[in-house]
């Protein structure tokens, strides 16, 4: 294993307990107290702090940091360093993120945890590379080819960043899956005061309690009781055969058989979207009496934040809605939520993304207050939709 986990380690190497920062450093610093001891990447604009922290900070508590030749390579070291036992993760924006794509579906379908921070800009292309965004969240969960079930977190301040970093490392393990941290520019190079944790609860892979011999790589976990199995990490003896292509629960290729695809790609998403309810990570405000409610997440819910604000001093019978979880997309509480209220204001940094799932969901009017060109919605902006 890269560097065992040790958090009082990290919290040595990561200074002072109070600290003011942006949330490129507060991504960094999140993955350590995770346990993170293996980052590959290639530096973007505005993540490439994020790997400038790691190859200060990873070599400290004996982890290690690489910087591969492009973003292909850098997504491919972090499985490999998965499969060899470390918590692995990499950063990049939105071109990066394009070209990652193949090795993301190779890590679903190889059920590798691994923690992807995306660090949004405006697209597409090379864009706008030093303005924010929220462009890529549908690429998120199809982006890649196929059917799989995507996990992403989106934050809205610099503490929340840390915060949630730890928890996609968390729900990567836990899953057996690659997690992503959605935040943007904006956030990235945002600076504000935070506190370093005292303790820090995290999940470790389960690893098979069985013989190499009896161990069973793509199986049911628990040996047909949990849907999510456990993790023989190479080196330690166990014969496991990783591939993208379709396999058996051994590992081995199976392409022709509509049965063996359907087994293993209905276990891998439904491992997922059963725990919907769990997964999903909301916040609430003045929802009781709401008639109309803003839905936002990240950078933008603050905005929205200010929008409620105001239009409840106007008189409006204003709610607020805030998605930390973006995949699995929380559809059963926006159907809740629309059969309580006359018109729901989706707002965000695109052209509407997260505004057609909502959409596809809701039970009352939905109306998208967009804005794009790098600049955040203001407040007012947000009400002329409402």
């Amino acid at each position: 294993m890269i560097g065992e986990i040790d958090l009082d380690k990290a919290k040595k190497a990561i200074g002072d307990r109070s600290q003011f920062i942006h949330g490129d450093t507060a991504v960094a610093y999140g993955a350590l107290l995770a346990g993170c001891r293996f980052f590959g990447g290639y530096p973007i604009t505005p993540a490439s702090e994020i790997a400038e922290k790691m190859a200060e900070l990873l070599p400290k508590i004996g982890g290690k940091y690489i910087q591969m030749e492009d973003e292909l390579g850098s997504i491919a070291s972090v499985i490999g360093s998965s499969w060899a036992g470390a918590k692995a993760m990499t950063a990049t924006s939105g071109p990066g993120f394009s070209l990652m794509q193949e090795n993301i579906g190779f890590a679903h379908m190889s059920e590798t945890p691994l923690v992807l921070a995306n660090v949004q800009r405006s697209g597409p292309s090379t864009g706008q590379p030093t303005l924010g965004a929220q462009g890529d969240v549908m690429q998120v969960q199809y982006g890649s080819h196929g059917d799989f079930a995507a996990i992403a977190l989106s934050p809205n301040n610099i503490q929340e960043t840390l915060d949630l970093t730890i928890k996609s490392f968390n729900l990567a393990e836990k899953y057996r899956t690659p997690v992503m941290l959605m935040i943007s520019a904006d956030l990235g190079h945002m600076r504000e005061m935070v506190e370093i944790p005292d303790e820090v609860e995290t999940f470790e892979r389960k690893e098979p309690k069985v013989s190499p011999e009896e161990y069973i790589p793509f199986g049911k976990g628990e040996y047909g009781k949990e849907k999510v199995p456990e993790f023989g990490i190479f080196g330690k003896g166990f014969r496991t055969y990783v591939t993208g292509l379709t396999h058996d629960e051994k590992g081995f290729p199976a392409t022709d058989d509509q049965e063996d695809h359907d087994n293993l790609i209905r276990r891998q998403v439904e491992k997922i979207t059963d725990d919907r309810e769990e997964l999903t990570d909301i916040e609430r405000r003045r929802l009781d009496d709401a008639e109309k409610v803003i839905i936002s997440y990240g950078i933008t819910s603050r905005s929205a934040m200010g929008a409620l604000k105001e239009g409840r001093n106007r008189g409006e019978k204003l709610g607020y809605l805030r998605l930390k979880t973006l995949w699995p997309f929380p559809k059963h509480v926006i159907k809740e939520i629309s059969e309580q209220v006359d018109k729901i204001i989706v707002a965000e940094l695109n052209l509407g993304q997260i505004y057609h799932k909502v959409a596809e969901h809701a039970e009352c009017e939905v109306a998208l207050a967009d804005k794009i060109g790098g600049e955040v919605h203001s407040p007012e902006e947000i009400l002329a939709e409402v």
